[in-house]
């Protein structure tokens, strides 16, 4: 069955759920998950992104890697509504992103990386989070137009992967809700349909009058 066949077979309240959530997403805001092993750490940012709106995510694995497989389960279920665009090469993943317009921020500590607190995420923005034991490549670092720092006053002085995304994905929230770039829809109203048919189609045990 087409997936548009399926909105007219979802119960009211989910179908204003979905539009709702299909209105508010981003497409100008992005991340870069650069060789992220842990299944855990990519559904939790997964995860974040979905809460703040992003629509796509670039996985970048490098030598022919790919990315953990995730359970369909509550935590990991953010995958079904965040798309992803798989890359094995930081020259192709980062033409993509400034040929949309991106200006790309990698999460690099040295003397010229700016507070995340100075980025404006009212642009179109991409940012590059590392794995969990070397972080960014130094590639990936070398070829963003800016490296960005979260700023802390601890000892240690890095945070586990999914808590950097989610403090940084809601810095980029907060100004574009006060921005009031959520107020109205990004997507066309065709895109908008299509996007709300591929995800009525997911879960089926919320579908009326299907059977088999």
């Amino acid at each position: 069955m087409d997936a548009l066949n399926y909105i007219d077979m979802i119960t009211p309240e989910r179908y204003q759920r979905l539009k709702y959530v299909i209105e508010h997403r981003q497409p100008s805001l992005t991340v870069v998950l650069e060789n992220i092993y842990d299944p855990h750490n990519l559904s939790a940012v997964l995860r974040s992104c979905d809460a703040v709106g992003v629509y796509k995510v670039c996985l970048l694995y490098h030598s022919g890697q790919v990315p953990p497989k995730l359970n369909q389960t509550s935590s990991a279920s953010a995958n079904r509504w965040v798309q992803t665009e798989y890359f094995t090469s930081v020259d192709s993943c980062y033409q993509s992103l400034r040929e949309q317009g991106f200006k790309i921020f990698s999460t690099h500590l040295n003397s010229e990386s700016i507070s995340l607190y100075n980025i404006d995420f009212t642009l179109p923005s991409a940012l590059v989070f590392g794995n969990e034991h070397s972080g960014v490549s130094k590639e990936a670092t070398e070829q963003a137009d800016a490296n960005f720092i979260i700023p802390q006053v601890g000892m240690i002085k890095s945070l586990n992967i999914s808590v950097a995304a989610a403090v940084s994905l809601y810095e980029a929230f907060r100004q574009r809700n006060s921005s009031s770039m959520y107020d109205s829809p990004k997507f066309s109203e065709v895109d908008q349909c299509n996007i709300l048919g591929h995800w009525a189609s997911f879960n089926r045990n919320k579908i009326k009058n299907i059977t088999g």
